[in-house]
Parts: C-alpha cells; structure tokens; sequence
C-alpha cells in the first residue's frame, strides 16, 4: 500500500514538474517571438547639426642686459571663435555661421596695438532642385569690435596715430537672391546676379575713406556677387576652410571688383593644444589706402601661432 501512495505522489509530482516546464519553455519562446513598437519621437532624423571652434594664443617675451638687444617687455594675444549651426529637412537647407577674432600685441617700445578685429556672421538658405542645384537667398554682415588705428612718425620722428575705424564703421551688411552650386559635400558655389549691399560707417569723419559722400552713414550698392565655401581634412589632424566673396557694383565701376578672401588652417597637436594659421585679404577700391600718397591696394592679415582651443563636438538636434 504504501508502495502504491508513494508511486502516485511521485507520478503527479513529475506531472507538475513536466507541466512547469513546458511553461516555461512556451514563455521563453513567445518573449523571444515578441516584437516591439518604437516610439516614433526616437527614430526621427536629427534636423540640426551644431559645433564650432575656440583657440587662445599667448605669447610673452621679456629682456634683461640682453646684449643682441631687443625689447624689455612683449606680450601678444589672439583669440578666434568659429561656430556653426546646419538645419537639413528635405530639399530645405539652412547653414549659419559666426566667426569672431580678436587680438592684440604690446611692447615697451609700441605700446598696445591691435592685431586682429573681426566679426563675420553668414546665413544662407536654399531649396534644392535637383542633386547639385538650389535656389536661395543669403545675407552676410561683417564689421569689427573694436576702434582701428594707423601708426606713423611725425617729421620730429615721434609716433603718432589716428582713428581709421571703429565698431560699425565700416559694416558691410548684404543680402542677395540666386542659385547654389553644390557638386561635392565640402564645397559650394554661390552665384547672384541680384545683390544689395550696404556699406555703413556710423562714425561720418570716417565717411569718405569708405566711399561715402561727405555727412553720410550709408551708401547702397546693387551688383552681382559671387561666394565660395571649400572646407576639407587633411589627414587625422589637418583642417583646412576657405571663403572667397566677389562683388562688382553695377552702379559704380562694374569693372573693379571687391574682393573678401578668408582662410583658416588648423592642427590638432593635443586635444586642447592646436596649431593655427589665418590669412585674409580685402580688396575694396573705394577704401583709401593707409598711406594717402598711395592708391587703392589689397588688404592683408597673417596669424600664426601654438595656443589653447577647444572644439565644440558635432551636435545633432
């Protein structure tokens, strides 16, 4: 009898046993079956992609009974701030960019002088017609911080300076409507055959040395322009940007075209420690020269230097 309970336990116990397994393996294979919905708000394309550029550059120098001469005291400073922000949905296409410098050098025998004055903001929008081809609109403002001296010798031979610039005199602000030329991702063409600008010097003692009538603050232009972007790397640690604006005014010298050339050259040495090399040429014929016996002539800025920078990582909003 008791062989016979024992052997009925034993047999629902392996009943239960068996059931709980089966069980089991029958869940394991329906969540491993089992699909998930994603939630939409995860899985839509990022439409903005943001970043950018800061680098400091010191250097400082001093002498004392130094016999190959010199002088006692030199400290320079150039700062440089490049940011981006590209919004891509579609064929719409809207890219920003600021570029921001400034710089200074002082010595004991100069005293403090500039060396470097910028600020560049661009905006272009366009909507794509075809794989290379859109048609758009963009607007450019440049102007600087801070007040531009020119240095000469009177004929005592002392120095002396005067005011040839200041915030906002000059400001080149233009605005302009054409097609964009896009054959590769890094480089674009953009062509207007309708652009205003508007030259604005605020300060109308500094007027005319921009081409402006005497007692006025702002001068139009309508003409063409022409504006290309090429930026590239050049291995692991190379970057290279560069920008070329043209401008013919049809109302006054179509013939003697303005010139904007910008080019940026950075190495990346250690994560906060960077190589950079900046060249800028203006061209304008209606600015006077520095030097008043001299004609119109290119305007020309070189920077180079080892300094601190700090890149802002490609963001995606």
């Amino acid at each position: 009898m008791k062989k016979i309970v024992f052997c009925f336990f034993a047999t629902l116990l392996f009943s239960q046993l068996s059931f709980a397994q089966d069980k089991t393996v029958t869940d394991m294979k329906n969540e491993a079956e089992r699909t998930f919905e994603k939630n939409p708000n995860d899985t839509l394309p990022k439409t903005w992609k943001t970043g950018g550029l800061f680098s400091l550059t010191l250097n400082q120098g001093s002498l004392s009974n130094w016999a190959a001469g010199g002088d006692k005291f030199s400290f320079s400073l150039n700062a440089f701030t490049s940011l981006y922000a590209f919004y891509h949905k579609g064929r719409h296409n809207w890219d920003n960019s600021l570029d921001l410098a400034y710089g200074f050098v002082n010595t004991t025998s100069l005293g403090s002088r500039k060396a470097a004055d910028r600020i560049d903001l661009l905006s272009k929008y366009t909507y794509s017609l075809h794989k290379n081809w859109s048609v758009g609109a963009l607007i450019n403002g440049r102007t600087q911080f801070d007040k531009g001296k020119a240095y000469e010798k009177t004929p005592a031979g002392l120095d002396t300076s005067y005011i040839i610039s200041r915030f906002f005199a000059p400001a080149y602000l233009l605005a302009s409507l054409g097609v964009d030329y896009t054959p590769v991702k890094n480089f674009s063409v953009f062509i207007s055959p309708i652009t205003a600008r508007f030259v604005v010097v605020t300060d109308k003692l500094l007027g005319p040395s921009y081409g402006l009538d005497s007692g006025k603050i702002v001068k139009n232009e309508l003409g063409a322009y022409i504006s290309t972007n090429y930026n590239t790397a050049i291995g692991k640690a190379f970057t290279f940007k560069t920008r070329l604006d043209l401008f013919s005014n049809y109302l006054h010298n179509p013939q003697n075209i303005d010139v904007y050339w910008s080019n940026v050259v950075t190495a990346k040495i250690t994560k906060y420690i960077n190589f950079s090399f900046n060249l800028d040429m203006i061209y304008d014929d209606d600015t006077k020269n520095i030097n008043p016996s001299k004609g119109p002539a290119p305007q020309w800025l070189e920077l180079m230097g080892i300094g601190l920078s700090y890149n802002f990582a490609n963001r995606k909003l």
